[in-house]
């Protein structure tokens, strides 16, 4: 009985095929072609597309809190002290500020070793310092692409020290012992 139903079915999807002509299989085989397509390329694409839109309204809030600076004006003052200030992102951003850190570090095929952080805050400043001591592995030129863009994609970061081994002159690996200090704000916004 089931070899009688696929058989049936059989013929009823070639007599169907036989009734769409040519252009009909070309619909048909485009529209197929866009399923497997969207399947393939655009939804592995949405996770990407949806970090970045995180990332870009991320921006957008840290832009809104600054103070409007206009070419050519020059601002002294106190106003100069708040717009200093308001450079630094705020004390409750430090984990976007980690991603980012983690996220240059896969572009650069650099392994990431474990990492320890600390905040430090000292009295009467309005700046918070985050220490953050990572021990990383790879080549000189992932190792220095890290540091470069690393600096680059967090700007309140600086890097504090270096020190970097070789367990040999053959060897390309490096391990490097690397300390930065993200600065954060601390005032109300």
């Amino acid at each position: 009985m089931d070899r009688d139903l696929l058989r049936n079915t059989l013929l009823r999807a070639r007599w169907q095929t036989a009734r769409l002509g040519t252009p009909g299989k070309i619909g048909f085989g485009l529209m197929i072609f866009s399923v497997v397509f969207f399947i393939v390329a655009v939804l592995p694409r949405r996770a990407e597309s949806s970090a970045l839109m995180g990332k870009a309204e991320a921006m957008k809030v840290l832009m809104q809190t600054k103070p409007a600076m206009t070419p050519g004006r020059k601002i002294q003052g106190d106003e100069a002290l708040q717009a200093f200030y308001a450079f630094f992102p705020h004390i409750d951003s430090s984990p976007f500020w980690i991603k980012e850190l983690v996220q240059v570090a896969g572009q650069h095929n650099v392994e990431v070793n474990g990492s320890d952080y600390r905040m430090v805050r000292e009295k009467n400043w309005k700046l918070a310092r985050y220490e953050m001591a990572l021990p990383i592995r790879g080549k000189y030129s992932q190792v220095r692409g890290f540091v470069a863009d690393a600096l680059r994609a967090v700007p309140a970061m600086a890097l504090v020290d270096i020190a970097i081994k070789r367990e040999g002159v053959e060897s390309e690996l490096l391990e490097a012992s690397l300390k930065f200090n993200l600065y954060l704000s601390e005032d109300k916004r």
